[in-house]
């Protein structure tokens, strides 16, 4: 096989990026019911004073999120991605309480392929199904996936940068207080091209099938 130089756009990708494009959700609380009349305040009782955050946090359907690099099948990867090692590599978290991401890439010969999937909790479903709404209208262009979680929305881009192609799929699944994020992208560095988006789409809703089964382990 003749050997060519890597390219820029491959050099790039193989370079894990620990920052993520988390929003992150900050921690809230109802605010304090108002002063009452009388010496009625005096006389609240601890269990009164605390049935509220214990009734919010039971409501909790996940506490904690889920291994990533556990949440797709070893077949899964090699098939997705071939040649990469099916142990994953688990991206570092400020908390990974509430927000924890596996990333799998590899170059079989000029054929490259990148795997993220990311679970991403928040404290109430309101709050998860707003964050999943607000990202979904920022990608436009794709469609609903059905049966996939509460809601699930996939979209597959190509970008061009010196010539070189590259496809990326990305599946949004929301099931009640957590969001699984799935991304899946492919290039072709000796033809320049990239997968088709038919074979992109597939793999990263295959994927996302996975992580929201995986979910059940995450159960408060």
């Amino acid at each position: 096989m003749r050997s060519l130089p890597l390219p820029l756009a491959l050099i790039a990708r193989l370079t894990p990026v620990a920052v993520l494009a988390c929003a992150g959700w900050a921690l809230t609380s109802d605010p304090e019911a108002p002063p009452t009349a009388g010496h009625q305040q005096t006389r609240q009782t601890p269990a009164a004073q605390t049935s509220e955050p214990s009734s919010t946090a039971a409501s909790k359907t996940y506490a904690t999120a889920p291994s990533p690099c556990g949440s797709v099948p070893a077949a899964t990867v090699k098939a997705l991605v071939p040649g990469a090692k099916t142990a994953g590599k688990e991206i570092p978290s400020t908390d990974t309480r509430l927000r924890r991401t596996c990333s799998w890439n590899a170059l079989q010969g000029y054929d490259y392929r990148w795997l993220d999937v990311s679970f991403e909790l928040g404290e109430s479903d309101q709050e998860v199904k707003k964050a999943y709404e607000q990202r979904v209208a920022e990608r436009s262009g794709g469609g609903a996936v059905p049966g996939l979680g509460d809601s699930a929305y996939s979209v597959v881009n190509l970008t061009t940068e010196d010539k070189q192609q590259t496809r990326e799929g990305v599946v949004l699944a929301r099931v009640s207080n957590a969001l699984v994020v799935v991304t899946y992208s492919g290039s072709d560095f000796e033809s320049k091209t990239a997968p088709g988006t038919d074979e992109i789409n597939k793999g990263a809703i295959k994927a996302a099938k996975s992580a929201v089964a995986a979910l059940g382990g995450g159960q408060g």
